[in-house]
């Protein structure tokens, strides 16, 4: 039954697994871009829990994304500095709202723990603060806007003795990049999207070892 298998399969026209090629390949896009899709959408709510504020719902989302991306093959096209690339998982993506809130609630303990006994400009806090307002008022800035924390920032680098405070605001915003989140899928996994691109690829090398063969004994008929 083995050999009659072999002679079977040996039967089989080059051509005939061209043909069954052709579906695999539009089955294998259609899988990766439904598990892309899935990917998209927990992805989107993340960010949308981010938006409204909601530390319990960003954690909740964050790990089922990462549970997806880690346990699918995800393919992604992110935009690498102007060039498109092609990467496996999420891309890089930020909790922009939540660094917003933390790194105002820094500038916040930072402005209540400075004294402005040993600095001649006086509480310049309050005097950053004053500018950053109106500002804030005239550009319809909210308390959490980047644009007020970068003002805030800007001004008190502007007073003479406002290194040693602005020391203690480095120390005490946030790092981007705890914000940062990237999470990759593997190349290959144990999903139908995944043995069905493995058997593309057999089928493909198949393809390939046959072409081959057909050239090398066309070659070898010359010389005889």
């Amino acid at each position: 039954m083995k050999k009659r298998g072999r002679i079977k399969f040996h039967r089989l026209k080059t051509w005939w697994l061209v043909v069954i090629l052709v579906p695999l390949l539009f089955l294998d896009a259609t899988l990766l871009r439904l598990d892309h899709i899935r990917m998209t959408e927990l992805r989107s709510a993340v960010l949308l829990a981010d938006q409204e504020e909601n530390d319990e719902l960003i954690t909740q989302s964050l790990d089922e994304l990462k549970e997806f991306v880690f346990s699918n093959m995800v393919i992604n096209v992110v935009d690498d500095n102007g060039l498109q690339r092609i990467t496996f998982g999420t891309g890089p993506f930020y909790l922009e709202h939540k660094y917003l809130r933390d790194a105002h609630k820094a500038l916040e303990e930072a402005e209540q723990n400075v004294v402005s006994d040993a600095n001649p400009n006086g509480n310049i806090y309050w005097l950053a603060s004053e500018t950053c307002k109106g500002l804030a008022i005239a550009n319809g800035w909210t308390w959490d806007n980047a644009n007020y924390i970068n003002c805030m920032v800007t001004e008190i680098n502007k007073y003479p003795a406002a290194d040693e405070i602005q020391d203690k605001i480095v120390a005490s915003l946030p790092s981007t990049e705890l914000y940062r989140k990237n999470f990759a899928s593997p190349v290959w996994a144990p999903t139908l999207t995944g043995f069905m691109i493995l058997v593309t690829l057999i089928l493909i090398v198949v393809i390939i070892i046959r072409m081959l063969w057909w050239i090398i004994i066309r070659i070898s008929l010359l010389f005889i």
